[in-house]
């Protein structure tokens, strides 16, 4: 199993923005292109609180996560979520950050 670490920064004020786009699309795409949803958090203290989503995926490989993210990124049903969520502006300030990770041998979730 492989997991990925993605962290948004969004534009001022467009969190909400990015946090509805996930709840009402994003998470079902992801499951539909074979991306596992593990956990999602925003930062509680500043500056990062108004501003940044953080979350956990996980893909079967690597192979596996870039096949998924290619098909994901060409889903028309992504390209209109994404276009409709951008109607009144950008979300993000900057492309996500991305760690891929395995699990240690000690890791009490496998």
């Amino acid at each position: 199993m492989l997991y990925e670490l993605r962290t948004y920064t969004t534009l001022p004020g467009r969190l909400p923005a990015l946090n509805k786009r996930f709840a009402e699309h994003t998470i079902q795409l992801f499951e539909k292109h074979g991306m596992k949803s593990e956990i999602y958090w925003v930062p509680t203290d500043e500056p990062l609180k108004d501003n940044t989503l953080i979350y956990v995926i996980s893909h079967e490989s690597r192979e596996a996560a870039d096949k998924n993210w290619k098909e994901f990124q060409a889903d028309p049903d992504w390209i209109k979520a994404r276009d409709e969520s951008e109607a009144d502006g950008k979300i993000l300030a900057k492309p996500p950050e991305r760690v891929f990770m395995t699990a240690t041998a000690y890791s009490p979730k496998k």
